[in-house]
């Protein structure tokens, strides 16, 4: 892996913080963050790197060449930004889903946007098989938008599952982890015991994301190095279909109640002329142009080496 100076890492952890941000949200990818930011290939090998062959370079060549083969600065460094991300965040983002929420799905709309056009630019050759796989993602990730949510539940191996789908999704541009986490009836649980650090369940969550992550990861990997080019048109589908469910005006049709918060579970996407109460327009659609700019000011930021 490329040898990096501490502002280096530094920006890795800033980008771990915006992974971390987006992951929290039920219908953004900490995924596509990685993907935009340029670290996303070397995410997937560095996860790849983590085997049972490690503890052999430790036992026979020692910490250092165990180190650099795991690309362990590289790791941490992210991992180190999502994990300040989530617990400094959770709470905040929380705030506004529940009290701004036109207003934090417009800026993450725009967002998601700009990364349809930034992914679907990284495919080399476009051609009818790209197209359809495209097709295909998007359609995948908008039924995945529009399926049921399940009931709360918190019996630890439902959460070690939760976990280790959550981080599969989280992983993958467009599907977002912790909207997996609201189908399963698990987001508030794990959000309410990261709020209250009850370590137990985080701790099961963990070890779930651990397991998905090291599996997962050696999936993609073989796919972009076989089918690069299909599997990025899956991934911009993905991103794509993701739309549905982060259109900022809503009707709820159906909520549930989780301890003494109302959760909107059943949702319709409707015009923001047709929304009751202040539909919030202009600042929704600068919100919007913001979260768009953002993307391709992290490419230029990106591209610098």
């Amino acid at each position: 892996m490329e040898n990096r100076n501490f502002l280096s890492y530094f920006f890795i952890t800033l980008k771990g913080i915006a992974m971390g941000a987006a992951d929290v949200v039920p219908g953004v990818s900490g995924g596509t963050i990685a993907f935009i930011s340029g670290i996303y290939e070397e995410l997937i090998d560095s996860i790849n790197n983590i085997n049972f062959g490690l503890f052999k370079t430790f036992k026979e060549e020692g910490f250092k060449a165990f180190w650099s083969k795991a690309n362990g600065n590289f790791l941490i460094s992210l991992f180190l930004g999502i994990f300040i991300s989530v617990v400094s965040l959770a709470k905040g983002i929380s705030w506004l889903l529940l009290n701004q929420p036109v207003l934090l799905w417009s800026f993450f709309f725009g967002l998601v946007v700009a990364s349809i056009f930034f992914v679907g630019k990284s495919i080399e050759k476009w051609n009818a098989t790209a197209v359809i796989m495209l097709i295909i993602g998007a359609i995948a990730a908008y039924y995945i938008t529009t399926l049921p949510t399940s009931e709360n539940t918190d019996s630890l191996p439902f959460l070690f599952l939760s976990g280790a789908l959550a981080i599969c999704a989280m992983i993958l541009p467009g599907i977002s982890g912790a909207f997996i986490l609201v189908l399963l009836g698990s987001y508030k649980v794990i959000l309410d015991a990261v709020h209250e650090r009850d370590l137990k369940i985080v701790a099961t969550v963990g070890l779930g994301a651990i397991f998905g992550l090291l599996s997962f990861a050696k999936l993609l990997k073989w796919m972009f190095t076989h089918y690069k080019d299909l599997t990025l048109a899956v991934l911009t589908g993905f991103i794509l279909g993701s739309l549905n469910k982060i259109w900022p005006w809503k009707n709820v049709l159906e909520t549930k109640v989780f301890g003494n918060k109302i959760i909107p579970v059943v949702e319709e996407n409707i015009s923001p002329f047709s929304y009751v109460g202040d539909n919030q327009l202009l600042l929704a659609v600068v919100l919007a142009l913001i979260g768009f700019s953002l993307i391709f000011i992290l490419e230029k930021l990106a591209s610098k080496k």
